[in-house]
């Protein structure tokens, strides 16, 4: 019976980690579809779209639980789609002036910047973990951003404000979660974003005056693939695996996200950046793990020895 449980959990856990890899991929060709997108689209018009998209569908299958929001969610979800809204609309400016395939190691350093954001919030200093890794961080950003002259471009520099912004939601989403429903407070920071996108996109007059089929397909995959279904998933998946096995596979992102861009896009791929992503992708997995994976692994062959 325990070892019929040991399996089932197993499978669960497996099932859960498969899940989990899954949406890195999803995540990853996001970076493909939005590079697309913006071929016939403009910043503001693409986040409006799948904001958009996210939050009618998610208020369909879950209507009955919206329907109990009171002020208090209002308030955290607002807080919550105010920053997911200027991170993606500093990525998605941003990935016009440079490459997915950069962006998507770029983007990644938010989980370097986390801790630091914690502690402005919550007085919890940084551990020698977070310190090395933001070290680590800022030698592959040099290597994969400096390109002849200590000057970053445009594009790098709205990706690294998009990657604080991600910081700052994943706080955000960590702070309020305790005392409110998680599906509430998707549901109203995907109703903020699309708001303010679709204010963004009457103030800077970037409503299209035609609608093409290349465009549409990759706002309608951003919608509900990059956002409705890989939140979705990320959801359930987290409840039957460790955080850990989380923190590795969901840093895959930025790895599929680079691959997918050279394959897909034919983006270059240079000795330099290739130096660079490997650093900042040791840090985020430092970050992230604090390499207690390896700490596990050393247990377990201690006692089966």
């Amino acid at each position: 019976m325990v070892i019929q449980i040991k399996y089932k959990f197993k499978n669960k856990a497996l099932l859960a980690d498969l899940s989990l890899l899954f949406v890195a991929i999803i995540w990853g060709s996001g970076f493909v579809a939005t590079k697309n997108a913006l071929d016939a689209y403009s910043p503001y018009f693409i986040i409006a779209s799948r904001f958009s998209i996210a939050c009618l569908f998610i208020g369909i299958i879950f209507a009955k639980k919206i329907k109990s929001i009171n002020k208090k969610d209002l308030l955290a979800g607002s807080i919550i789609g105010f920053f997911l809204f200027f991170g993606f609309a500093t990525q998605t400016v941003g990935l016009q002036y440079t490459t997915a395939a950069k962006q998507s190691f770029l983007t990644g350093t938010n989980v370097v910047m986390v801790p630091f954001v914690y502690w402005i919030v919550k007085k919890q200093k940084p551990d020698i973990y977070n310190l090395t890794a933001t070290f680590l961080c800022l030698i592959g950003i040099g290597f994969l951003t400096f390109e002849g002259s200590l000057r970053i471009n445009l594009g790098d520099g709205l990706t690294l404000m998009c990657a604080l912004f991600f910081a700052c939601h994943i706080v955000a989403v960590g702070y309020f979660a305790e005392n409110h429903d998680p599906i509430i407070l998707t549901f109203i920071q995907f109703l903020v974003a699309s708001i303010l996108s679709i204010i963004s996109v009457f103030m800077f007059n970037e409503l299209p005056s035609s609608f093409s089929k290349e465009g549409l397909f990759p706002i309608l995959y951003l919608g509900l693939f990059s956002t409705l279904l890989a939140f979705l998933i990320q959801n359930v998946s987290q409840k039957f695996t460790t955080p850990t096995h989380a923190a590795i596979i969901l840093c895959l992102e930025s790895v599929f996200g680079s691959l997918l861009s050279c394959f897909l896009l034919g983006e270059s791929f240079t000795y330099k950046m290739f130096i660079g992503c490997a650093v900042i992708f040791l840090a985020i997995i430092t970050a992230e793990t604090k390499w207690e994976f390896l700490k596990a692994t050393e247990v377990e062959n201690n006692y089966e020895y």
